[in-house]
């Protein structure tokens, strides 16, 4: 099973990996069972929400029951493929490239960027927080090697589609973009922009539209 088979919402993609995460810390100090509104209070999300998004996976609670925690967590790990590491590489090492490389998914035991690549003569053949960062001209290799599809954009604007242009030849399949830039690519080529300015915008409207916090879930207002 796989998200484009079951084809759920996007909205409730970018949900599953929290409930998973909140799931490993009830596993990990014994919980055996817990209900939407339990998860409700701990995630802030609406327990209609928490039903819903379940929903579209299966039968996977009973009402009066809830969500036994082990089995819900062995769904997930199968469903979002935690038993699978996935390479990343990072093309861009400025500061926001840098920060990223530091953190490099710490709460994930999957997901790991393996590479960043830049230009500048200073940083290549350095490593920052023991990942090394490469040239350009060693793309295709590095790639290669770590069998990596996915690819965190963080390179000036002005560079990003020709950027992206080279990650697309070498094999690349995703992009995450943090550039303003919105980028051309193959339909079989997927790109995720992450648009930080926008992102504040977006909180500080919700925090002037509903002062008091009463609010629509606003991840349900891109349904």
């Amino acid at each position: 099973m796989n998200m484009s088979e079951t084809k759920i919402p996007q909205v409730t993609a970018k949900r599953l990996p929290l409930y998973y995460r909140y799931l490993e810390k009830l596993h990990a100090i014994g919980k055996q069972r817990i209900s939407s509104a339990d998860l409700s209070e701990a995630l802030q999300i609406d327990p209609a929400t928490i039903r819903r998004d379940f929903s579209y996976l299966g039968e996977l609670g009973k009402k009066g029951y809830g969500y036994n925690v082990t089995y819900l967590l062995q769904f997930l790990r199968g469903f979002l493929k935690q038993d699978e590491v996935s390479n990343v590489i990072l093309v861009g090492v400025g500061n926001l490239g840098t920060a990223l490389l530091k953190y490099n998914f710490y709460r994930s035991h999957n997901t790991k960027i393996v590479a960043g690549f830049d230009q500048d003569p200073q940083k290549i053949g350095t490593d920052i927080d023991g990942i090394p960062i490469y040239s350009m001209s060693r793309l295709q290799e590095v790639i290669q090697l770590h069998q990596v599809e996915v690819a965190i954009l963080t390179v000036p604007v002005n560079v990003a589609q020709a950027t992206i242009d080279k990650l697309v030849k070498v094999g690349i399949r995703g992009v995450m973009n943090f550039t303003p830039a919105r980028l051309t690519v193959p339909t079989s080529v997927r790109v995720h922009h992450i648009d930080l300015t926008s992102e504040l915008q977006t909180l500080i409207y919700f925090l002037k539209k509903f002062p008091d916090g009463e609010t629509e879930t606003d991840m349900e207002l891109s349904d």
